[in-house]
């Protein structure tokens, strides 16, 4: 199935460069599968992540057009092939999914026109964080060479995911504590300029807030910057 080396290499230098990249997850993870499908020519390739507290997979991007693909499935850890790979850390092969007892959707496969199976985990330091799945439209024996390559692919992708998750929790905790830090300036400000309590001085700031439908840290900056005028 992997028919050119070159393409190989090619998919694992752009999913590389998304690890480094800015890219929103939304956008790294159409990459991933629209780059997977090219590499591993398949019809559809679609990519499953992980809730770790829910113990669900979700399916988060496939690079198929059809809308019913395209629908927020969810599925448990263990269900079916994408939850089994998930639990087992293994990956599944499936020569036909019409036929497989453990592959629950059928109606979609049969409409999709999809036949064989390859399915595996995305691993970051023996952890799972999602599973790739792709598909054929006729009758396919994965060798241990296509299984190789998914799997090379699926980790590396599981890295550039985790890598971008990490980089937009960092980024929200930062504007969190950039906003904390304002918000108390802000109420130090008030509590000098109208003798007012720390109790006083915060429901003044949230008061202000919603009535001029502006956030809080909004509201702290303009109260700064005044009162930094006013002493300059």
């Amino acid at each position: 199935m992997v028919k050119s080396e070159k393409l190989y290499i090619n998919a694992l230098s752009e999913i590389s460069k998304a690890i480094t990249s800015d890219l929103y997850l939304e956008d790294m993870l159409k990459l991933i599968v629209t780059v997977t499908a090219n590499v591993m020519h398949t019809k559809i390739c679609a990519l499953w992540l992980l809730d770790e507290k829910k113990q669900t997979l979700k399916i988060k991007a496939t690079q198929a057009l059809s809308s019913e693909y395209l629908k927020e499935r969810s599925i448990n850890i263990g269900e079916g092939v994408v939850g089994m790979v998930a639990k087992t850390k293994q990956s599944i092969i499936i020569a036909d999914v019409l036929l497989d007892p453990q592959y629950k959707e059928k109606k979609l496969a049969k409409k999709e026109k999809l036949v064989s199976m390859l399915s595996v985990p995305m691993m970051v330091k023996q952890k799972v964080i999602g599973v790739i799945n792709c598909y054929t439209t006729k009758k396919y024996d994965f060798e241990k060479s296509d299984v190789e390559v998914l799997i090379t692919v699926a980790n590396q992708a599981a890295v550039a995911i985790e890598n971008t998750e990490l980089l937009v929790k960092t980024r929200v905790i930062q504007e969190e504590l950039e906003t904390r830090k304002k918000v108390e300036k802000a109420k130090g400000i008030l509590m000098k300029e109208q003798k007012v309590d720390e109790d006083e001085a915060y429901n003044l700031l949230r008061k202000s807030s919603m009535s001029k439908r502006m956030s809080m840290k909004d509201i702290a900056e303009a109260i700064i910057l005044s009162f930094e005028i006013k002493r300059g």
